[in-house]
Parts: structure tokens; C-alpha cells; sequence
């Protein structure tokens, strides 16, 4: 084997700053990777394997499968066999008298666990809601994103309502900080007494009680972004008593303070491990800076913080027009009080604000009455400067994609070996990459730039999520794990969604089991077969 091989191999341990000696790692790799592969060729294993199950009754067959494991180790060949929800089998299958309920024949296809998509957004309670992920090959969302989830203190409650509808793939629960706020009664208070603070604690430990995998924040947003380090500091050691994790859309994405908003998150880590949701940076450019950031990233974990983060791939953002406007122009404040008043310095400030994330051309509605124009175009057509028009519709009157990301340094931060994906999409947004961002990942960062292996790319989809999210039995192909599988040719995905058309399915998932049962083939659902997770 050539020493680039080899080196290639290892890499992805190098990127987490360990020193380790490249001949060690791949003597490791040949004992939990190859050296499974001949562990699955004895025929002792299979005997061993098949006295466990007299009646040979077995669920799902898929044979001659190229196996990804989800650990971003090299791709194998193997078949696999399921009984009911579980893996109970990888390896060669050497005896044919087999009972099989059903049986996969896949030449030419990679088998790989399901994707999960660390921050996504969707209603659980709508029949079929999660067809676009669905067909993406997701077979787990992580809902209840930056900082809001189910407005109800009865968490319980909810989670019963959830699984009264059939549902297409798996819930992952986490319980928003605004959420929280509004529900203890703090609001939009920015030093909220004992008495509140203490009732909020109370709902995040009776969440995380009830089986919420962690707390999430949305300090850009109001009411999360009036919390200070006092109240921050108490939601993360209230959630690090239950080993739970901290995601976060951070205070400010804007390149001049990026990193700073990433230290406000990481002195959390002291508590418990954190997230950086989606992670960009507004407005900054070029490969050098994306390795600014994540050398700071990695000064974080070499200081002891275990800090993450999720990443998607589109180099536009999306969200409500109120991440234009400023503090005193939003809730809790006045806003007509606020036009009325000081309408010269809100044009100066939302004027300047547009032009610093590269103009009115790179603001494309996504709702509202403007949908699916920019705001140039709309300040065209109706003959008025774009910030008279961002005026009339105010903060909540339209939500948008915001086109403020560069290729070149958003490339970089994907590179990282503790970069997952998300799709921080839904159903409904206005934006392709609740259709397109798990396809995408390997039609454009493997197939055609080979930014990212195959294995890589994968373990972003799979394990990294699961071992970051501790969900249990999940994220890879081991024998005892869930069922939750995909089958695929990497040549043959297509993700069509673009800005214009933005729900369009991707395309190419031969084959996707949620729980070992087939939810997805031949373009169609199949059957409902996800679960509400919950945290024990």
C-alpha cells in the first residue's frame, strides 16, 4: 500500500490535533476495520451467529451491499440481516435456507446507516411532514432549534401528541431557551429576578427529565438574546447535570464578532459539551479565514471544551427580516413609536445593514408579499429605496434568504473532523436545503469537488451526530444497532431544489429502513415507521 494511501487514511485523526503515530493508526484501523471484515469471513461467526436463531426466521436480507459503517472508515463489502428494528447480522451469509421476509439485492449500492440531521425545523404533529428528508435518506431530525420548541409546560403532553401520528422518520426532542423564557413569564427581560429564573430552571429540568437530548439557544433572536452570562451559565450547569448538550445559534454571526460569540458559547463548555449551529461567517471571505476560525475552534478543544459544530451546504441563510432591524426597532420595543420617531437613522442603519451582507441583490424573499423577488427587484418595481420597503414590512413581515456566505471559507470549516451536517430546513422554508443539503453533500463535496471521502462524508451524516447527540445504538452499522439504513448509488443523486424551486425531492435513495422497516423506495413512501426518541 502506497504511504499517501495510508496517510489519507489517518487523517482525519490528525485534524483533531492528537499526536498519532501514523503506523499505530493504521495498525487501529486494520484491527477495527479489516481485521472485522476477515472476523466476518469465519465460519465459526456464522455458526455462532445462526445457533442464536433456531428457527432461521429473520426480517430483511440485503445482499452484497459495500458497506459504510458510519466510523469513516473504508467501505466493505458485506450482506446484513435484520430482525424486526434491529441489526443482528454483518457478514457473509452462508446459509441460503434462511427465512427472510424480505430480501434486498444490492450490487452496485453503498449501505450505510441512516443520515441525521443535527438542526432541522418541521411540525411533527402534520401527517407526512417529513417527506422531504425522507427522501433524502434522513432518517433522524434534531427539532426544537435555536432556542424555540413546543410552546407548552406540559413537554410530556406533547411528546403523547407526537406519537398519536404516524410518523415518517425519527424525532430527536430538545427544548428551546426562548421557549423557556416565555413560559417562566421572563420575556424580553434582560435581568429577570430569582423567582423567574428559578422557574425557568425548573421547566428545563423537568424537559430534560421527561427526554429532551438537550437545551437549545438562539441568542441572535429575541426573547433568547437578552439572556447574560449569569442566566446562560445556570442553563448550561442545569443541563450538564444530565449530560446533556447545549446547541446554539450563536450571538452574532457577523465576521468581526464571530468569534467572539463562538467564546460566549464555548465558557459554557466548562458545564457541559456545546454545538455551534450552522456555523458561517457573515460576510467573511476566503480558505485563510475559515482557518482562523477553526484554529480557534481547535485552540477551544485542546484547552479541554468539548465544543461541535453543524454546518450546511448553501452559502445562503434563512430567516425573518427582524435580523435586519435593530434592538430598539423590535420587540419588546414599539416599532411604530420607533418609525415615527427616529424613521432618517432606522433608513441609515437598515441601508447600511443590507450593504454590509452584500447589498439588496443577495436579500431574496421567501415569504410574504414580495415572495420569491429580491429586494432589489422590489425596490424597483415599486420606486423606492429598499430600506422604505424593509420599513413597510417591518421586522416580522417576511422572512428571506440572505446570500452573505463565501464558498471558500464555508469549504473550510466542512473539512473539520468535528463538522456534522445539518439541513437547518423544514418542509416549508423557502429554501432548498430542507430538500437538498444531505444529497448535496455528496454530489458536490465528494462526487464533483472531493472536498470530503465518501467515509468522511458519511461519518458526518451518521456516527458524528449520534456519539455527539448520545444516541443510543444509532449513527452506525453494528450488529445490535437500530435499523435505521440506506442504500444508494453515489452517481445516480441528485438534489434538483434550487432558490426559485425550492421543494423539489432529491432523488436517487434506493432504498431507505427507519426501524428496519422500508419507509422509502422506487421515489414513494413506503410506510411509517419513526419514533419519537427520547433521552433516558
Amino acid at each position: 500500500m502506497r504511504i499517501s494511501h495510508l496517510y489519507s487514511l489517518v487523517k482525519p485523526f490528525k485534524q483533531t490535533r492528537l499526536s498519532i503515530n501514523p503506523f499505530l493508526s493504521w495498525s487501529l484501523l486494520m484491527v477495527l476495520g479489516f481485521g472485522c471484515m476477515q472476523a466476518q469471513e469465519s465460519p465459526d461467526r456464522w455458526n455462532k451467529f445462526i445457533r442464536s436463531y433456531p428457527d432461521k426466521h429473520f426480517s430483511t436480507w440485503i445482499k452484497n451491499a459495500q458497506v459504510l459503517d458510519g466510523t469513516g472508515n473504508p467501505s466493505f463489502p458485506a450482506d446484513l440481516i435484520t430482525l424486526d428494528d434491529r441489526i443482528v447480522y454483518v457478514g457473509p451469509v452462508l446459509d441460503t435456507s434462511l427465512q427472510i421476509d424480505r430480501i434486498i439485492e444490492a450490487s452496485g449500492l453503498y449501505l450505510a446507516p441512516g443520515f441525521i440531521d443535527a438542526h432541522a425545523h418541521g411540525n411533527p404533529l402534520k401527517e407526512d411532514a417529513f417527506v422531504n428528508f425522507l427522501a433524502m435518506g434522513v432518517t433522524s431530525v434534531c427539532l426544537g432549534q435555536d432556542g424555540t420548541s413546543p410552546m407548552t409546560e406540559d413537554i410530556r403532553e406533547w411528546f403523547n401528541r407526537v406519537n398519536s401520528v404516524p410518523q415518517l422518520i425519527n424525532i430527536i426532542p430538545m427544548v428551546g431557551h426562548g421557549t423557556l423564557r416565555v413560559l417562566s413569564g421572563i420575556q424580553y427581560a434582560k435581568q429577570p429576578d430569582r423567582i423567574l429564573l428559578d422557574a425557568m430552571m425548573k421547566l428545563l429540568d423537568d424537559a430534560l427529565k421527561a427526554g429532551c437530548f438537550g437545551l437549545t439557544t438562539g441568542l441572535e433572536y429575541e426573547p433568547g438574546g437578552f439572556a447574560d452570562s449569569m442566566e446562560l451559565n445556570l442553563l448550561a450547569k442545569t443541563t450538564g447535570s444530565y449530560h446533556r448538550l447545549i446547541m446554539s445559534h450563536i450571538r452574532n454571526e457577523d465576521d468581526d464578532v464571530l468569534l467572539q460569540s463562538i467564546n460566549e458559547l464555548a465558557r459554557l463548555g466548562k458545564y457541559t459539551p456545546v454545538q455551534v449551529s450552522h456555523i458561517k461567517s457573515v460576510y467573511g471571505k476566503g480558505k485563510d479565514r475559515g482557518l482562523e476560525i477553526l484554529a480557534e475552534l481547535h485552540r477551544l478543544r485542546a484547552d479541554g471544551i468539548p465544543i461541535t459544530q453543524d454546518w450546511y451546504p448553501y452559502t445562503a441563510s434563512y430567516t425573518g427580516l427582524s435580523i435586519l432591524f435593530p434592538e430598539w426597532a423590535k420587540l419588546p420595543n414599539d416599532y411604530t413609536k420607533a418609525v415615527r420617531e427616529r424613521k432618517s437613522e432606522l433608513q441609515q442603519y437598515l441601508s447600511d445593514k443590507v450593504n454590509s451582507r452584500n447589498g439588496p441583490d443577495a436579500t431574496l424573499f421567501g415569504s410574504g408579499p414580495y415572495q420569491g423577488l429580491t429586494l432589489t427587484e422590489v425596490s424597483s418595481r415599486n420606486g423606492k429605496p429598499f430600506e422604505d420597503i424593509l420599513i413597510e414590512l417591518g421586522p416580522s413581515g417576511a422572512s428571506a434568504a440572505y446570500f452573505i456566505m463565501d464558498e471558500a471559507l464555508q469549504s473550510e470549516l466542512l473539512k473539520d473532523s468535528m463538522t456534522m451536517i445539518c439541513s437547518d430546513g423544514s418542509p416549508d422554508m423557502y429554501h432548498p436545503r430542507g430538500y437538498g443539503s444531505f444529497v448535496k453533500i455528496i454530489t458536490d463535496y465528494v462526487r464533483d469537488k472531493q472536498v470530503l471521502t465518501l467515509p468522511e462524508a458519511v461519518r458526518k451524516m451518521t456516527g458524528l451526530p449520534a456519539s455527539t447527540l448520545q444516541l443510543e445504538d444509532r449513527g452506525t452499522i453494528r450488529e445490535g444497532n437500530y435499523a435505521d439504513l440506506i442504500l444508494f448509488n453515489p452517481e445516480k443523486l441528485q438534489a434538483p431544489a434550487t432558490y426559485q424551486n425550492p421543494h423539489e425531492l432529491a432523488q436517487g435513495m434506493e432504498w431507505v429502513l427507519v426501524n428496519g422497516q422500508v419507509a422509502w423506495h422506487n421515489e414513494s413512501i413506503q410506510l411509517h415507521a419513526g419514533q419519537l426518541l427520547l433521552k433516558k
